[in-house]
């Protein structure tokens, strides 16, 4: 019987359908009143670009727009259950799919980056802690939105005559229409390899950008090594778009800025595996990060 894997992030939603591994995609979570609503509209592109058809046993999708107000998270699971004609549906957030596609074993730090970033740690006891993951406003330091929107801050002080002349403001952008834009965080981030380009060419603004990034990334880091018990190295795996597409040039300055107990692990696999993983076998370390549904209960 068919099961499908969810990974709902900000620049994209991607589906799998079990065991045929057919994908589809849909729009990335946007911030709003009709999040929810459009989440759901993302699924059903989605499903339908992987050609879902018949019942489903089982879903299991990670989402970076987690329902977090009392009740919402059960409601929202239903609400895909009814989309997908499934009979169970296990919920959780982005950061727990990217820590079970990473670190099988299911011990360790998983940092995962992209338009926003979050972390989770989870101890040998099963004992877990998320660092950030608190939005474009207060948080996901050291994101490709950080470093977009660092970028952008750059150029308005370069044309402003206020800080130094950088390549960035070579771009066509005019930062302040962003406003206007419905999908601003998005468009902010995607300014993000424009810094990374100017930074690999030696322009010093966007070198200093991508080291406060750096900076930013390795201190969640090293805060969630330091709650996790003992004394030896802890597995540390830095996942999503952001680290993909930036690669060394992000992950160097990391790990220099890294305490001695955080082992940078290359990832053994991405959010949509571990929402493969959750879809297929026992919730185990992350029982109590799920939120399941089951039709007719």
């Amino acid at each position: 019987m068919t099961r499908i894997a969810i990974d709902g992030g900000q620049s994209a939603l991607r589906l799998r359908v079990l065991p045929s591994r057919r994908t589809g995609k849909g729009p990335g979570y946007t911030h709003g009143p009709d999040a929810v609503v459009k989440l759901l509209d993302a699924i059903r592109t989605a499903a339908a670009e992987a050609e879902v058809s018949g019942p489903v046993e089982v879903v299991a999708l990670g989402l970076t727009g987690y329902p977090q107000a009392h009740g919402a998270a059960q409601a929202f699971a239903a609400d895909v259950g009814e989309v997908l004609n499934a009979d169970e549906v296990r919920l959780t957030q982005d950061m727990v799919t990217a820590h079970a596609g990473a670190l099988p074993d299911g011990y360790g730090v998983v940092v995962a980056a992209g338009t926003g970033l979050v972390c989770l740690a989870v101890d040998r006891d099963g004992t877990w802690r998320k660092l950030d993951g608190h939005g474009y406003l207060f948080g996901d330091a050291g994101s490709a939105f950080a470093i977009g929107r660092a970028g952008l801050v750059a150029v308005q002080r370069a044309r402003d005559g206020r800080g130094p002349v950088t390549k960035l403001a070579d771009t066509a952008l005019d930062p302040v229409a962003l406003y206007r834009s419905s999908t601003l965080v998005d468009d902010v981030a995607r300014f993000a390899p424009e810094v990374l380009r100017c930074a690999a060419e030696g322009d010093p603004v966007a070198h200093d950008v991508l080291v406060e990034a750096a900076g930013d990334i390795a201190e969640t880091i090293g805060a969630a090594v330091a709650q996790l018990a003992g004394e030896g190295p802890v597995p540390v795996a830095c996942v999503g778009g952001l680290f993909d597409g930036a690669g060394e040039q992000l992950l160097t300055p990391v790990r220099e800025a890294l305490p001695l107990r955080a082992q940078l692990t290359p990832a053994a696999g991405n959010s949509l595996d571990g929402a493969e993983k959750l879809a297929t076998g026992p919730a185990e370390t992350y029982a109590d990060l799920i939120v399941t549904y089951r039709r007719g209960h």
